[in-house]
C-alpha cells in the first residue's frame, strides 16, 4: 500500500507542476498532505510537516540572507570596477571577447541568479558582437556556460539538493570545489575555442580598428546607490564571509555568516535606516519566493519520510537494481543529470525524483551525498540555460534574438560536455566510486 501511495503522490506532484495546473509551492504542500490523509495518518500529518519544516530552517535562512547580502553589495557597486575592466580588456579580438563574456557572466552569476546574469552580460556585450559580425549564438553559449557551471552553496540547485536530502550544504559542496575548478577550466577552454573559430571565420582584420569599446550606462537610481569608496571593504568582507563558510561550514552555519555579513554591509554602505529598509525591500521578493518554495518542500519531504512512503518505495525499487550496479548509480546520474533538465523543472526533480533515487541508493549502500553531488553536475546547473522549463532560457534567446532551437542545438554539446568532464573528474578524484 505505502509504495503505491508514494508512487501516486510523486506522479501527481510531477503532473501538477509540469502541467502548470498548480504552482510548485501549492503542489508541494497540498499533494503530500492529501496523500497522508488518504493513507490514514490523520493528525500525525501535522507532526510530519513540522519535522520537515524544522529540518529546512538553516537552509532557508542561508538562502534568504545570501540573496539580501549579494543584492546589497551589488547595489553598492562592488562589481562595477571589475565589470568595466573586463569590458576595456576584451578589445576587438573575438577570442578575448568570448573569454571576457564568459568571465563577466561568471562574476555576475555569483549571486546565483541566472536572470540577472543574462540581463547584465548580454546587453553589455551584444553591440560588440554585432559590430564584428560575430555569431550571436556564441554570446548565448558563453554566458550559458559560465552560469551553468556555477553550483555555489547559495544557488538554487544546491539549496534544493540540500533541502530534499536533508544534508548540510558544506557536505555537498566542499568535495566538489576541485570539480568546479575543473569545470571552469573546461568552460574557458571552450570559450577560447569558440572565439578562435570566430576569428578564423571572420578573419583577423575583421575589427578594422574602428569598433568602439562596449560601455555600460547606469541610471540615476543606480548611481545614487553606488559606494565606490567602499569597494575594497566590500571585497574583503565578501572574501571573509565566503572563506569562513567554506573553511568552517561544519562549525559555523552559513546562515550566520550571511546574516552577520548583511548587517555589516548595510551599516557600512547604507548607514541611514530608511536606505537599509529600501535595500532589503528591493531584494525581499526574490528571497521570499524561494524561501516559500523551500518551506513547501519541507512539507513534502517531511510527509514522505515521516509516513514511511519514501522508504517503502525505495525498498520495493531495490529489488529491481542488481547489487553489482549499485556503485555505478552516482556516475550514471552524473551523466544523465544534464539531459534530465529538459524533462524536469528544478522543483520537480530535486523534491520529487531525487529523494527516491537517494533512498534506493541508500538501500544499496551508496551515501545520499553522492547522489546529491551527481545531480548537481547537470540537473538545472549546466542544464538550466537551455531547458524550456526555465524562464532564463527564453531570456537568453530574447536578449540575443536567436531561436530556442538554434540556441539548444549550438549550446547543448558544450554544456553536456562540461557535465561529462566533471563526472569523469569525480571518478578520477575518488569522489564517485566506479
Amino acid at each position: 500500500m505505502l509504495p503505491l501511495l508514494g508512487l501516486v503522490t510523486i506522479v501527481v506532484l510531477l503532473a501538477a507542476i509540469l502541467s502548470k495546473r498548480m504552482s510548485p509551492l501549492v503542489a508541494l504542500i497540498i499533494v503530500p498532505i492529501v496523500a497522508s490523509l488518504v493513507g490514514g495518518f490523520g493528525l500525525q500529518t501535522s507532526k510530519f510537516v513540522i519535522d520537515g519544516l524544522k529540518s529546512l530552517a538553516p537552509v532557508v535562512g542561508m538562502f534568504v540572507f545570501a540573496i539580501l547580502y549579494f543584492g546589497t553589495i551589488t547595489d553598492a557597486g562592488t562589481l562595477d570596477p571589475i565589470i568595466d575592466r573586463i569590458l576595456r580588456m576584451v578589445g576587438t579580438r573575438p577570442t578575448r571577447i568570448v573569454m571576457g563574456t564568459t568571465l563577466l557572466a561568471l562574476l555576475i552569476h555569483l549571486d546565483g541568479s541566472g536572470a540577472v546574469c543574462f540581463l547584465v552580460t548580454i546587453p553589455a556585450m551584444l553591440p560588440l558582437y554585432d559590430r564584428l559580425n560575430m555569431d550571436r549564438r556564441v554570446l548565448a553559449a558563453a554566458a550559458s556556460m559560465a552560469a551553468g557551471i556555477n553550483f555555489l552553496p547559495w544557488t538554487g540547485p544546491m539549496i534544493r539538493a540540500s533541502a530534499s536530502l536533508h544534508l548540510p550544504v558544506s557536505a555537498l559542496f566542499n568535495p566538489l570545489i576541485p570539480i568546479q575548478i575543473i569545470g571552469l577550466v573546461f568552460v574557458f577552454t571552450m570559450a577560447w575555442w569558440l572565439g578562435h573559430r570566430e576569428e578564423k571565420r571572420l578573419g583577423l582584420t575583421a575589427a578594422g580598428g574602428s569598433v568602439p569599446m562596449p560601455t555600460r550606462e547606469l541610471n540615476e537610481e543606480q548611481k545614487a546607490l553606488r559606494r565606490p569608496r567602499n569597494f575594497w571593504f566590500n571585497i574583503i568582507l565578501t572574501v571573509i564571509v565566503l572563506g569562513t563558510m567554506v573553511a568552517m561550514g561544519e562549525k559555523i552555519p552559513p546562515a550566520i555568516m550571511f546574516m552577520v555579513g548583511l548587517c555589516i554591509a548595510l551599516l557600512v554602505n547604507y548607514p541611514n535606516v530608511d536606505m537599509q529598509r529600501q535595500r532589503i525591500d528591493a531584494h525581499a521578493r526574490a528571497a521570499l519566493m524561494m524561501a516559500g518554495i523551500l518551506l513547501a518542500a519541507g512539507v513534502f519531504t517531511g510527509v514522505m519520510q515521516g509516513s514511511g512512503m519514501l522508504k517503502a518505495m525505495a525498498q520495493t525499487a531495490v529489488g529491481f537494481v542488481p547489487a553489482s550496479m549499485a556503485g555505478h548509480i552516482p556516475v550514471a546520474l552524473g551523466l544523465l543529470s544534464m539531459p534530465l533538465s529538459l524533462l524536469f523543472d528544478p522543483d520537480s526533480f530535486y523534491f520529487g525524483v531525487l529523494p527516491v533515487i537517494a533512498e534506493v541508493a541508500a538501500q544499496l549502500g551508496v551515501p545520499a551525498v553522492k547522489i546529491g553531488q551527481a545531480a548537481l553536475l547537470g540537473q538545472m546547473t549546466t542544464g538550466f540555460p537551455i531547458s524550456p522549463l526555465t524562464p532564463a532560457t527564453f531570456l537568453v534567446c530574447g536578449l540575443t534574438g536567436i531561436d530556442l532551437a538554434d540556441h539548444q542545438k549550438f549550446t547543448f554539446p558544450l554544456l553536456f560536455g562540461a557535465s561529462i568532464v566533471m563526472t569523469i573528474a569525480c571518478v578520477v578524484l575518488g569522489i564517485f566510486p566506479l
